[in-house]
């Protein structure tokens, strides 16, 4: 029996996690964390990590920044590891993640879906082949809560993009305020919100002649619910500490 701890609970994405653990006799999410320390009844809810002392084998996590502190203190406390879905973080943030990871192990992804990770290798082949003749472009579209922009996505394929450039690229998030030419060393990233998008995400390698487009579109949050919940299976096995990511647990999946 794999137990969860979910933090987030009440969002719209915790919901998600929490309807997939339910279909799933050898899950239990023995608790969430919540501000207002209430839920539906089908599992204690409490409005702060500190309150909770029973027993668990990792943490999910789809709050908020805001959440990060007291959330890394318990886990660290005891020793749980803990699987960070939340976006927004500020480098203040990041850095507390990177010092709470040398003591234990943290899964972090802006985007839990495997077919999103794939499309990150695709991205990064297809910079290779392409950088010296074609622009790079990134336009995400999501729902009209969604608080950040860009979208933590959308950084990691500009990261993949970039990781394959012999140059170290420009990120441009606005361009009305500049009237220029787009610079060779651009990466463009525009964000759209409205609706109920779950999540889109195209790159474009725009050429003289021709453009290339890869992209994906997230049909349900349950496909983030999924990845999350396979991340904390992965990293219940996990006894070093470290970060991990969806690489590793693609490897582990490819060796059976």
């Amino acid at each position: 029996m794999l137990r969860l701890i979910l933090s987030g609970c009440n969002g719209r994405m915790g919901r998600a996690v929490a309807a997939i653990c339910a279909a799933q006799p050898e899950v239990e999410i023995v608790a969430g964390f919540d501000l207002l320390g209430t839920g539906d009844g089908s599992f204690p809810v409490f409005s702060s990590p500190a309150q909770f002392e029973g027993q668990a084998d990792a943490v999910i996590d789809f709050s908020s920044p805001a959440a990060l502190p007291a959330l890394l203190e318990f886990c660290m406390k005891r020793r749980l590891p803990v699987v960070l879905a939340t976006t927004g973080y500020s480098e203040e943030e990041l850095s507390a993640i990177e010092e709470a990871s040398t003591k234990i192990p943290v899964f972090r992804s802006a985007n839990m879906s495997v077919g999103i990770n794939l499309v990150m290798e695709l991205v990064r082949r297809a910079t290779g082949a392409l950088w010296e003749s074609y622009d790079i472009e990134i336009v995400e579209k999501h729902h009209n809560k969604k608080v950040d922009a860009p979208s933590g996505t959308a950084l990691m394929l500009a990261d993949a993009a970039a990781s394959a450039l012999p140059y170290q690229p420009d990120y441009i998030y606005d361009r009305h305020s500049v009237r220029k030419a787009r610079e060779k060393t651009e990466i463009g990233i525009s964000a759209v919100r409205g609706g109920g998008i779950v999540g889109d995400h195209d790159v474009i390698f725009a050429g003289d002649h021709e453009v290339i487009q890869i992209s994906h579109s997230a049909m349900s949050r349950e496909v983030f619910a999924s990845g999350a919940v396979s991340a904390a299976r992965f990293l219940a096995t996990v006894t070093e500490p470290g970060v991990y990511s969806m690489t590793q647990l693609l490897e582990r999946t490819a060796q059976g």
